[in-house]
């Protein structure tokens, strides 16, 4: 929104990032400068060590949800260092600890107007583990390798697939569709009781997204006999798990080429005027 860009389309990595393809006519003529800063502007938390130069520079969305002070460098906060210090030891797990830093820190908030300094020491610690890291390379460099959306991750096998921002409460990066292998395993090979008994071993070797196109294709086979190969494909993929996802990018580019129509006849209805 600071930005002015519509045009945005979340894909899920694959593994543990996320991508966002600005879509913008006007942002993808920025140049390498330009897109450089935006990304200085949004990179609210750096990669690395705590950041011991003062108070964050924010955007103006971010700044009502950025403290004042930081744990490090904050006078304040050294008055909590020592007495969460001993606490924490008698706490049984990591959920207890926090909690009782959570309440310590809350506890000066709501005492702020009498006498005590506000603390934000547990929201500072949210802001440096769950705010993104932006990758600097891959936003600035117009010829940078990209990643593309549906393509496979090498490391875990799953489909990079683009993300429902109204439901993306609901979506469970391990249930997305994969190519990973899955068994069927075959018959035992060897006696049960001898030492060289061997468990057994697959027979046939496929992959999950590979099956469930495969079973589309025998069930297209069966249901319509006289159709060729090639206009039986192109249906096969709805078939899938793949399915909802290829819908979330086609009305991604329906919704940007109405707005292209509507910007083409704003300009035609100002040069005819």
């Amino acid at each position: 929104e600071d930005l002015g860009v519509r045009h945005r389309l979340w894909v899920y990595s694959g593994r543990r990032g996320v991508h966002c393809w600005v879509c913008d006519d006007a942002v993808r003529k920025w140049s390498p400068a330009l897109r450089a800063a935006t990304v200085e502007y949004l990179s609210l938390v750096k990669v690395g060590a705590w950041d011991t130069r003062g108070p964050l520079a924010t955007p103006p969305a971010l700044s009502a949800a950025v403290s004042p002070g930081r744990i490090g460098d904050s006078e304040e906060s050294e008055l909590h260092r020592e007495p969460l210090q001993s606490e924490f030891p008698k706490k049984w797990d990591s959920v207890q600890r926090w909690g009782l830093l959570k309440d310590r820190m809350e506890r000066t908030r709501v005492m702020a107007g009498k006498g005590v300094t506000p603390c934000y020491a547990d929201w500072e610690i949210m802001l440096q583990f769950c705010f993104p890291r932006l990758d600097i390379n891959v936003s600035k460099g117009v010829g940078h390798l990209l990643k593309s959306p549906f393509s496979v991750h090498p490391k875990t096998g799953r489909v990079s697939v683009p993300l429902d921002l109204q439901r993306l409460d609901q979506f469970d990066p391990f249930a997305v569709p994969t190519i990973r292998y899955v068994s069927v395993f075959g018959g035992s090979r060897g006696r049960a009781d001898s030492p060289r008994h061997v468990p057994p071993c697959p027979a046939v070797s496929h992959s999950s997204l590979c099956h469930e196109l495969d079973v589309a294709g025998d069930a297209g086979e069966q249901e319509d006999g006289g159709e060729t190969e090639p206009k039986r494909r192109v249906r096969d993929y709805k078939k899938t798990s793949l399915a909802p996802y290829v819908r979330l990018l086609e009305q991604f580019v329906e919704e940007m080429e109405r707005a292209r129509r509507g910007e083409r006849l704003r300009r035609s209805g100002e040069g005819r005027g």
